[in-house]
Parts: C-alpha cells; structure tokens; sequence
C-alpha cells in the first residue's frame, strides 16, 4: 500500500515537473532554447539544425518535430525533456509542416524551393510533389481532411491541394505577402492573415470566394486559438500588437502590444498567460491575458520563430 502510493505521488510530481517547460526555435542561432516556465529562466540551448521555424508535436504526443528548412531534416524531441531522439533526414526544405485531422498524410510548405510536398504520414514516405510557386509559407487543413491550404507568399495566392489525388484543386489571389492560415471551428472560413498590409483575408473555402477584410495591424501574420473554441489570437509583425479575433462574428475583439516583431504564440494551459516570440529583439514576451500586460521578456537566440508549451492551451 505504501509503495503504491508512493508511486503515484511520484508520478504526480513528475507530470507536474514535465508540465514546467517551453521550447524556442532560434532561426538565426539554429538553436533550440529551453524555458522553464515556472520560473521563466531558459535552461539549456542546443544545435538542433539550419534554420528551425517552425515545430509541432506529432499526433500521439510522443515527440515534438522540428523543421530545419535549410538542413532538410525533420529531428525528433522528447517533449518532456528536449533530449533529440531521432533524425529523419532527406525532407527537403521543411519550412512550415503539419499533419492532415485523419493522420494520414504530412505536408511541408518548402518556401526556398517553391513547392509543396505530401508524405505519408505514417512512415514520412514522399507520396508527391507539388510545384507551388511562389513561396508556399504556412500549411491548413479541413476538419474532414480532403483538403490542404497554402498560402503562396510571393505570388499573393492561396492554393487549395486536393489530399486525395494530391493535386493543385485551385488557386485564388488574395492580398499583399499571405501568410498563416486558420480554420474556423465551424470548418467554414479560412483566415489569411495578409503580412504585407494590415488585414485578414476571410475565404469561404468552398465557394472559394473572399468574403470579409478584418483589419488588425500592419504585417498581419498568424494565428494560435485561445483555446476557449471560439477566439484566436493574430501577432501585427510590423505595428508590434496582437489581434484577438471572434470566429464566430469574425471582428477583432480585442488588441493590445507586443514589441520586437510578434510572431509565433502559444497559450498556456490554463489560458492566462500568451506567449509570444518577438523575432527582431531575441526575446520571448510573456503577455498576462487578463490585463494585457507584459510580465516578462526572456532573452533567447536570434531571431526566435517557432514556440511550444508543453502545457498548453486546447488547440481550437
């Protein structure tokens, strides 16, 4: 009995030791910063590759994925510790990635090389690829996934892949430098934030008509959800602010600073705090939700893009 409960003790404090931890990509250092977030202090740094932008845990939270765009590798972290655990390598320019809903296939945005290319999303196989020009930067999915969405950033386009065949289904101009994009939980807008002027480009996908301009602020760039299934958050590059937009009435609720160039954001668990990667002053800014205040700036490497919390906010 009491080595039963000792055990589960234990393992409460190692849940609650592992939920302590935030992983920075420092494009410019190709280095990995890790945080603690309890008491926001960076750990360790680490090598990790040739310009890591962007991360993301893969579907059963085993691993967390970093793209090296410029090492064409994919390498594997121990979400709890940061430890590599495995490199795939010969994935050409992976600068934005992402898993289809159904787990079936892996995109990669390759921006250098003006393509986009499908795997499978079991084995990593290269199932096709696709010539995207010009500049495909940030990868959607519908919730049902049949499609995948790409913003074209040098062309000022959105490309619609159709999964299945995987092949172009189509193409429509948008603004000025499109960059991320978003569903809609209602699975019926996408969301473009435009970086090249200051709005987000509303789509109704299926008509694949523009519906709606949201005007936030100069160098509109991307998006994380807050987590309560009904706003998410845009980082203002150039204007150094973030929008908070309602995805239901599709206006900006809310807006409030973050300085040194705002780019990739994660929420916390508890959706308190933003967390925000101010990729022009190598900070990472700590936002408190309930006043709109910054509460920290943790210096990293240069030029941080990708951020992931370990404990994080639901992803809708």
């Amino acid at each position: 009995m009491f080595r039963s409960k000792c055990f589960v003790l234990a393992l409460v404090a190692a849940a609650s030791a592992e939920a302590h931890i935030a992983f920075v990509l420092n494009s410019g250092d190709e280095t990995v910063s890790v945080i603690d977030t309890a008491s926001q202090k960076v750990t360790k740094t680490f090598r990790v590759g040739k310009e890591p932008h962007h991360l993301m845990a893969t579907p059963d939270d085993a691993y967390l994925i970093v793209a090296n765009a410029l090492s064409n590798d994919l390498v594997f972290l121990d979400r709890q510790t940061g430890e590599v655990k495995r490199r795939l390598p010969n994935i050409s320019d992976p600068y934005q990635i992402g898993f289809s809903p159904d787990r079936k296939y892996f995109v990669s945005a390759s921006l250098r090389l003006h393509r986009t290319d499908i795997y499978s999303g079991s084995d990593f196989k290269l199932l096709k690829r696709l010539q995207t020009p010009k500049a495909p930067s940030h990868v959607m999915f519908d919730q049902k996934s049949t499609m995948a969405f790409v913003s074209l950033q040098d062309s000022n386009e959105l490309a619609a892949i159709d999964l299945k065949t995987q092949e172009m289904a189509w193409k429509i101009p948008i603004g000025k430098q499109p960059a991320g994009v978003w569903m809609t939980p209602d699975d019926k807008h996408l969301l473009i934030g435009i970086l090249g002027e200051n709005y987000v480009e509303v789509i109704d996908w299926r008509a694949r008509k523009k519906v709606k301009r949201i005007v936030t602020g100069e160098g509109a760039h991307n998006f994380i959800p807050a987590g309560d299934g009904r706003h998410v958050f845009l980082s203002n590059r150039a204007s150094n602010k973030i929008s908070k937009i309602d995805q239901q009435s599709l206006t900006v609720v809310d807006e409030f600073p973050a300085p040194g160039g705002p780019d990739c954001m994660d929420v916390t668990a508890d959706g308190k705090q933003l967390w925000v990667t101010s990729r022009w002053i190598r900070k990472v800014t700590v936002i408190d939700l309930a006043t709109k205040k910054i509460v920290k700036q943790i210096p990293v490497g240069r030029s941080p893009h990708g951020i992931y919390l370990y404990a994080h906010a639901p992803r809708r």
